[in-house]
């Protein structure tokens, strides 16, 4: 198993675990991803999903698989890797709680996109992000899909044209990052939010998560709306 996945206080950290190959995923790691957030957030008692990586890259990427004898089709092409890169978005998206993506190291290519698709980005300030997928002439239109409304389009732009790996700093200054700490006190960061998480009731971290996902595509009146009815919900709840 490539990843490692551990629970605590409603609390799941779902760990990149391929050290030596830069935290690479195959598409049966990426299906493996997408199942693991998915039943992560299902418990009751589910607070918020922690993805994090060992060694000291976040993830370099997707890894290539073994070479096709015949091109595939467009069909094909889609059900066998664009399906699955899809899923973990998506699985994040959809989830009913928080994901927070602890960076502790290069974020490259979909590494980047996952990092930013979660809803809070912890960045040790030895992260560093990029889109480089242009350098082989592949628009990184699925990677571009994550970042949707989670970084300004002018830097998605920039990552994508420019091939600009940027460090963490700028990645905070951007958007693309919540925050950034040394990497010295790195897992003492996460684990302080993590605590401050759990020590919340999971219907309230749930309305939240409902609202960062859905209240973004509505009007503004529309989005308080949707906030009163969320808030109402769960004081009715208590």
């Amino acid at each position: 198993m490539n990843l490692l996945i551990t629970e605590q206080a409603g609390i799941t950290r779902i760990t990149l675990n391929r050290p030596n190959e830069g935290n690479l995923l195959q598409l049966d790691d990426l299906r493996e991803l997408a199942a693991a957030v998915t039943a992560a957030g299902a418990g009751e008692n589910a607070r918020a999903i922690v993805l994090a990586a060992t060694g000291p890259d976040f993830c370099r990427g997707r890894g290539a698989g073994p070479a096709s004898a015949t091109k595939p089709t467009a069909v094909q092409m889609r059900s066998r890797v664009i399906d699955p890169i899809l899923a973990a978005y998506r699985a994040i998206y959809d989830s009913p709680v928080p994901v927070i993506a602890a960076v502790q190291g290069p974020a490259l290519g979909f590494g980047c996109a996952i990092a930013s698709a979660c809803d809070v980005l912890i960045a040790s300030d030895r992260a560093r992000f990029s889109l480089p997928e242009m350098e082989k002439n592949l628009p990184p239109t699925l990677a571009m899909s994550a970042h949707l409304r989670r970084v300004a389009p002018k830097m998605t732009a920039y990552l994508v044209l420019s091939l600009a790996e940027i460090d963490a700093k700028r990645a905070a200054e951007t958007g693309l990052a919540s925050m950034v700490v040394p990497h010295e006190s790195f897992a003492q960061a996460i684990d302080e939010l993590t605590a401050t998480i759990a020590s919340r009731q999971p219907v309230a971290l749930r309305a939240i998560k409902e609202y960062l996902r859905s209240a973004p595509y509505m009007e503004s009146r529309g989005a308080a709306d949707f906030g009163a009815n969320l808030l109402a919900s769960v004081l009715s709840s208590q």
